[in-house]
């Protein structure tokens, strides 16, 4: 991929947001880009599952889970991924299963680990527009992301 978020940040500064200090790699793709869908959890991860199932056509997830301590995604999530084309994650939460994941070529961006999963019942919801780190992510908006660092703009930049 012909793009680093730090050049990005040069050229296009009135173009994009930055996310927020705190979210580390957690998987074996150390770059990624693609537009965003949208998932905002209460927890439990059925919904997110459920649009891993769609064709990913190199978009990237954007999953709130509004900093809850449970792991939403781990490795059979990221196998999931990487089957039906998704280039990766960005989780305002904690994923599992790190030794595993940072082995598929998926990106898994997110605040940290946690080895616990949620067993509560509760829907989420897709493409709604969800905000963490500083940043509003947009349906139809642009995930950039590397070891630098992610951002986001309402369009394609590379």
């Amino acid at each position: 991929m012909g793009f680093y978020t730090a050049d990005l940040c040069d050229t296009c500064k009135e173009e994009i947001q930055v996310l927020g200090a705190g979210f580390s790699n957690f998987g074996g793709k150390k770059k990624m880009k693609g537009l965003l869908v949208t998932v905002k959890l209460n927890e439990n991860n059925q919904e997110l599952i459920r649009v891993l199932d769609e064709a990913g056509q190199g978009r990237v997830l954007v999953v709130d889970v509004q900093g809850a301590y449970v792991g939403v995604v781990g490795e059979n999530l990221m196998k999931k991924a990487l089957k039906n084309g998704w280039s990766g994650f960005v989780i305002n939460g904690y994923v599992r299963d790190v030794n595993m994941t940072k082995e598929i070529e998926v990106g898994l961006w997110a605040l940290g680990t946690c080895p616990r999963r949620s067993f509560n019942a509760v829907p989420g919801f897709v493409d709604h527009a969800v905000e963490f780190g500083g940043v509003r992510f947009e349906p139809g908006a642009y995930v950039y992301a590397d070891m630098d660092g992610v951002i986001v703009s309402k369009d394609a930049l590379v």
